[in-house]
C-alpha cells in the first residue's frame, strides 16, 4: 500500500455522487465513475470511452454513458447480500494515486448474523488502455452456506440519469454472446454509428454459468465455501470501439486472450511501472503543508488520468472522463489550463492534444465560412468532429430557461489555440509538428481574425464587436480587451513565423503559401489590422477597461464569503441582470496577463489585479488559480495562497457545488500552474527556466521536475535557496 500522502480515503459507506467523481478511475481512453460494485439505485454509474459521442434526443452531442461493466454482487443462497441492509462492521475505500487503483474493504453482518468480508481493488491499465481489471477476496467468516458470485454488465445506463427532461439512452445492445468462459456485448450508438465492444470474464472457483437478460449480461459462479476460507475473484474486461477496429469481437477476443495469458499480477506490475515513470517527472512534493501537498497531488493524478498520448483524435473534456458535466465537450480549458502541465512534464501528450486541433481544423474552417468569415473559427464547445456543440439553451442562477450565447459569441478560443501552439513550440523545439501542422493552424486562425474585425471609419480603427470574453456574465460586448489583445497577438505571430520561414527555408515557405493561398494583399491587411485594432488600454493610469462601457456599469464590491471561503453575492444584485454590474464571473483582463505575462509590466499587473480581484465572483473553477498566479507576480502573497487552496480543493471539498457532475479538469491544470509559475516563480529567460519563488509560511520546501527542450530539470526550493540540476532526457 502506498503511503498516506498518496491516498484519498473514504470511511463512510454511503451513496454519494460527489465521491463517485473523486473515486473515478480513468486512463485517457476509458473512464469509470467510482460507484460501488453492487450498483445502487441512487448512484450515477458512468462508463465513458473517449471520442464516443451521440446526440439522439439530446440537445447536442454528448459523451455517451456506456454499459457499466464492474458490477459484482454476492448472494448467500438466494438472498442478495445488500450492504445497504446489513450492519457495516468495517468499511474503508481508498484511491491509491501512486498506482491509479481503487481499493475497498467491506465487512458486513446480515440480518441472520452471517459475517462476510469483501476486499480488493480495481484499475484501468495505463499500458494496455483497453483493459479494466479487478481482484477481490471474499471471506464467509462464520458460515459455510452456498454462495453465488454474480458479475454483471449493466446495459440500462443513461445520460442525465437524474434529470427527467434531459435523460437519454444513447445506445442499443447488439451481438451479445454468453458462454461459461466470458460474456460479451456491444453498445451501438443510435445516431453516430459508434460501436463499443465489452468482453468480460469472471475467474473464480466453482461452476460458472452466463445469461443474456436483454439489457444486462451476467456471469455467475456457484460456490460451496468453507467457513473462514478466502475465495479469490478476478475480473478481466476489455473494451474496444470501432474507432480502432471494425472487427470488434475478433479483436477484443484476441486482446482478452493476451491479457489472460499474461495474468493479473503481471498486468498490474506493468501498469504500476508505467505510473512510476509518469510520477517520477510529474510529482510535486511540498514539505510542511500536508493538505496542500495531497490536494496538489490529486490534481496531478487527474491530469495523468485524462490524457491518452496514443490517440490524437480526442482531447480532454472540461469534466474529464469523470462525469457528464458540459456533455463531455472540449473547451479552451485544454489549451490554456491543462496543456502547460503536459508541455513541461509529458510533451508527447501535449503534442497529441494539439493534433486534435489539427484534425478538427477543417471543421473550424467550415464553421468560419458558415458564420460569414474566413480562416478557422474553432468551436466554443467541440466533441468528436470539431463542429460547434454548444447548447442553445440552459438555465440561469434561478433555474429559469435562458439563451446560451457562448457558442455564437465567445470567439477568443481561436486565439487561445494559437497561443498554445507557440507555447508548445517554444518549450519543445518540435519543429516537425510546427512545420507540418502548427503553422497551418496559426495561419488560419490569423485569417479568421482578419475577417472578423470591423473597420470603424469615424474613429479610423478596427474593432471586434458583439462578443463574450472569458467573463461570461457580460454578453454582446464591444472590444473586449482579452479578445482584441489575443487576436492581435495571433496575427502578429502568424506574420512573424511566416517571415521566419521565408528567411530560413524558402522551400517550406513557398509550400505553406501555396497550400494556404496567402496573398500579399492579405498580409498587408493583417499588418494594417495590427496597427489599428482598438485595444482599450489607458497607458497613463495602467487600468485596463474590460470592454467598452464596463466602467459605466453599476459597481459592486465583494465583502462576504461563505464557509468554503467562496464569495457571496453582494446585496441587491439581480442575478438575471448581471450584464449591468461590474461583478465578473472569472478573470478577463487579468487572464490576458496570465496567458501573455511578458506583454505587461509589473505596475499594470498590480493596478488591474487590485481593481478586478474584489469584483470577481469565482463562479467558474477556472478563476482562483489565475488570481493565485497573478497575486504572486505582484507580491500579494496572502491572497495567493488563499486562491491556490480554493483551486486545489475544488473537488475534494466540492467548493463549486457541482463535483458530482465530473471533475474540474481545467482547475487541476490551473493548480499545477499556480504551484510552478506561481509559488516556484518559473519563467523562461535566456532560453532556459529560471525561478524566483515565494513559499507560504507553512511550506518548508518544494521539489519538482520539469522538461524543457529535451532536458530534465530537478528543482528543490527552500525558504532561502533554489537548487536546479539539469540532465539530458534522452
Amino acid at each position: 500500500m502506498a503511503t498516506s500522502e498518496w491516498i484519498i480515503e473514504d470511511t463512510k459507506f454511503e451513496v454519494n455522487n460527489v465521491k463517485e467523481t473523486i473515486f473515478t478511475l480513468a486512463n485517457g481512453k476509458i473512464g469509470v465513475r467510482g460507484t460501488h460494485e453492487e450498483l445502487f439505485e441512487k448512484e450515477i454509474p458512468g462508463t465513458y470511452v473517449a471520442g464516443v459521442f451521440d446526440k439522439s434526443e439530446a440537445q447536442v452531442k454528448e459523451l455517451v454513458n456506456l454499459p457499466y461493466f464492474w458490477g459484482l454482487r454476492i448472494y448467500i443462497g438466494d438472498e442478495f447480500l445488500n450492504p445497504m441492509e446489513c450492519e457495516i462492521l468495517e468499511y474503508k475505500r481508498y484511491l491509491d494515486m501512486k498506482h491509479a487503483c481503487l481499493h475497498r474493504y467491506l465487512r458486513l453482518k446480515d440480518k441472520k448474523g452471517r459475517i462476510t468480508t469483501i476486499q480488493g481493488f480495481r484499475f484501468l491499465s495505463f499500458t494496455r488502455r483497453n483493459l479494466a481489471l479487478a481482484k477481490y477476496e471474499i471471506v464467509p467468516e462464520n458460515y459455510a452456506e452456498k454462495l453465488y458470485i454474480e458479475h454483471f454488465i449493466d446495459g440500462t445506463t443513461k445520460n442525465s440519469k437524474k434529470n427527467p427532461t434531459e435523460k437519454v439512452k444513447h445506445y442499443t445492445l447488439k451481438n451479445t454472446r454468453v458462454t461459461d468462459k466470458f460474456i460479451y456485448t456491444e453498445a451501438h450508438t443510435r445516431d453516430s454509428n459508434y460501436g463499443v465492444s465489452i468482453l468480460s470474464s469472471l475467474e473464480v472457483e466453482g461452476n460458472i454459468f452466463s445469461k443474456d437478460l436483454i439489457d444486462t449480461v451476467t456471469q455467475t459462479a456457484e460456490i460451496f465455501p468453507e467457513k473462514g476460507r478466502k475465495i479469490p475473484v478476478f475480473l478481466y474486461t476489455s473494451i474496444l470501439s470501432n474507432r480502432e477496429t471494425d472487427n470488434l469481437f475478433e479483436e477484443n477476443f484476441k486482446k482478452m486472450a493476451e491479457a489472460r495469458n499474461v495474468g493479473f499480477e503481471q498486468l498490474f506490475e506493468e501498469h504500476k511501472k508505467a505510473l512510476e515513470n509518469l510520477w517520477d517527472i510529474a510529482n510535486i512534493k511540498i514539505e510542511g503543508d500536508e493538505k496542500a501537498d495531497k490536494a496538489l497531488r490529486f490534481n496531478i493524478f487527474v491530469l495523468l488520468s485524462v490524457v491518452n498520448p496514443e490517440d490524437e483524435k480526442v482531447s480532454i473534456a472540461a469534466k474529464g472522463l469523470h462525469g457528464e458535466g458540459y456533455k463531455g465537450h472540449v473547451f479552451w480549458d485544454t489549451e490554456i489550463y491543462m496543456l502547460p502541465f503536459y508541455i513541461f512534464t509529458y510533451p508527447k501528450a501535449a503534442r497529441t492534444l494539439l493534433m486534435y486541433r489539427y484534425h478538427t481544423l477543417k471543421a473550424a474552417m467550415d464553421n468560419a465560412r458558415k458564420n460569414g468569415y474566413s480562416g478557422a473559427q474553432y468551436s466554443w464547445e467541440s466533441a468528436d468532429t470539431g463542429e460547434e456543440e454548444t447548447p442553445k439553451w440552459g438555465k440561469d442562477y434561478y433555474g429559469d430557461k435562458v439563451r446560451i450565447w457562448t457558442g455564437d459569441k465567445e470567439f477568443h478560443i481561436t486565439a487561445d489555440i494559437a497561443v498554445a501552439i507557440i507555447h508548445y513550440l517554444r518549450a519543445t523545439d518540435d519543429w516537425d509538428f510546427f512545420f507540418n501542422y502548427g503553422i497551418k493552424i496559426l495561419i488560419e486562425t490569423a485569417r479568421f481574425w482578419g475577417s472578423r474585425v470591423e473597420y470603424n471609419s469615424k474613429k479610423d480603427r478596427y474593432e471586434i464587436n458583439d462578443v463574450i470574453g472569458p467573463d461570461e456574465f457580460h454578453e454582446h460586448v464591444n472590444n473586449n480587451f482579452y479578445t482584441n489583445f489575443l487576436a492581435r497577438w495571433n496575427i502578429e505571430k502568424a506574420l512573424e513565423y511566416l517571415e521566419f520561414l521565408k528567411k530560413n527555408s524558402q522551400k517550406k515557405y513557398q509550400k505553406i503559401v501555396e497550400e494556404s493561398k496567402i496573398t500579399g494583399q492579405e498580409l498587408n491587411h493583417w499588418k494594417h489590422v495590427i496597427n489599428k485594432l482598438h485595444i482599450p488600454w489607458n497607458k497613463e493610469t495602467h487600468l485596463i477597461e474590460q470592454f467598452e462601457g464596463y466602467f459605466n456599469l453599476e459597481d459592486k464590491i465583494i465583502t462576504e464569503f461563505d464557509d468554503k471561503n467562496m464569495p457571496i453575492w453582494p446585496k441587491g444584485v439581480d442575478l438575471t441582470e448581471l450584464n449591468n454590474y461590474q461583478l465578473i464571473k472569472q478573470p478577463d483582463v487579468i487572464m490576458a496577463m496570465f496567458v501573455l505575462p511578458e506583454e505587461f509590466d509589473d505596475i499594470t499587473k498590480k493596478v488591474n489585479y487590485e481593481y478586478y480581484e474584489p469584483r470577481t465572483m469565482h463562479k467558474s473553477s477556472l478563476s482562483p488559480s489565475i488570481y493565485a498566479i497573478l497575486g504572486l507576480m505582484i507580491g500579494n502573497h496572502e491572497k495567493a495562497y488563499q486562491h491556490f487552496m480554493r483551486t486545489a480543493l475544488v473537488d475534494l471539498e466540492n467548493n463549486q457545488g457541482n463535483t458530482e457532475h465530473g471533475i474540474h479538469a481545467a482547475s487541476a491544470g490551473g493548480t499545477w500552474q499556480a504551484a510552478i509559475f506561481g509559488f516556484a516563480g518559473m519563467k523562461i529567460q535566456d532560453d532556459q527556466p529560471s525561478f524566483t519563488p515565494w513559499l507560504p509560511d507553512n511550506w518548508n520546501s518544494m521539489k519538482f521536475k520539469i522538461i524543457y527542450k529535451k532536458e530534465l530539470y530537478t528543482v528543490y526550493i527552500t525558504k532561502n535557496n533554489v537548487e536546479v540540476t539539469k540532465t539530458p532526457l534522452y
